[in-house]
């Protein structure tokens, strides 16, 4: 992804600000011992932790919550979904969120920091000026997309990914099987707009947020090896490695099931009910995100 569309510089946080930490145990590397190595670069960057919140457990805090208690930084620790939920929940508040690579993907703090760990990126905190950006996200009827959308019976792959984390050799199997024939024979989805790729659909559409506009590619198959290869790039959530069509980029974009079935739909990695028609916009996000790539 490109950087962010606006960036703000502001000075450090007054002395002993509140800092609240989300995190989320189920993401890819979130176990206790990187929680607390999170927590100790936290406090050695001046901003020790108050509290935390381990999710889902406990709820993702709102502006009234975090204004309540004088939250000054909300700190979230977790994957792409575990990021969705937070930041959609403290939408409109005035603080500001930091984001650290929790996941597997880590789409948005790549996109906020560049690709480096938790850690280093809090160090980061201790020696410059807190910087924060509202990037470009993708609005829906579903919520805002941080990172991404992805459209079509190619979001069946997301099943066999949850199996591999269950670390359910049975059930990953089964789910593969139903995969590859549901990517194969399941309704496709188009994209509405003129000279948008294949009148017949696709397999997948993914939508991401840039500065510009909503960057869309549509994904697709002509054998089952193609299929089986396309499941693992979706697996992986590198859909980049997919055959592929650019569809372009767009301020609106509708999609389109023309069977009229519901669309598979992913946003942030998290399932929602897809209707035969879907629009999304792009939108700015409604919370300041700390952003470290100016830091020296």
């Amino acid at each position: 992804m490109t950087q962010n569309d606006s960036s703000n510089a502001g000075s450090r946080l007054d002395a002993g600000p509140t800092v609240w930490l989300v995190c989320n145990a189920a993401s890819g590397s979130n176990d206790d011992a990187s929680v607390a190595q999170v927590v100790e670069a936290l406090g050695e960057a001046g901003f020790p932790v108050d509290r935390t919140i381990r999710f889902p457990d406990e709820e993702a805090p709102t502006p009234a919550v975090l204004d309540a208690a004088q939250v000054d930084l909300l700190v979230v620790f977790g994957g792409d979904g575990t990021t969705h939920s937070v930041v959609s929940a403290a939408s409109g508040w005035s603080g500001a969120v930091l984001v650290l690579p929790g996941g597997t993907m880590n789409m948005l703090p790549k996109r906020l920091h560049g690709d480096f760990p938790a850690v280093e990126i809090v160090a980061r905190l201790a020696t410059s000026t807190l910087e924060t950006t509202r990037p470009t996200v993708i609005a829906s009827r579903h919520g805002t997309g941080l990172t991404g959308v992805l459209a079509g019976p190619g979001t069946i792959w997301n099943e066999v990914r949850e199996a591999m984390r269950a670390a359910s050799i049975v059930d990953f199997v089964t789910t593969a099987r139903e995969a590859i024939a549901w990517s194969t024979n399941g309704p496709k989805v188009c994209c509405a707009e003129a000279d948008c790729g294949r009148e017949e659909g696709y397999s997948a559409i993914t939508v991401t947020p840039d500065t510009d506009g909503l960057e869309a590619n549509g994904y697709y198959a002509e054998s089952l090896a193609d299929y089986a290869g396309q499941g693992i790039a979706l697996l992986n959530r590198d859909f980049r490695d997919g055959p592929h069509d650019s569809l372009g980029k767009h301020a609106r974009l509708k999609l389109v099931c023309p069977d009229g079935e519901p669309m598979g739909l992913l946003i942030d990695g998290e399932p929602f009910d897809g209707a035969a028609e879907e629009e999304f916009y792009l939108a700015t996000c409604e919370v300041d995100l700390v952003t470290t790539r100016n830091a020296s």
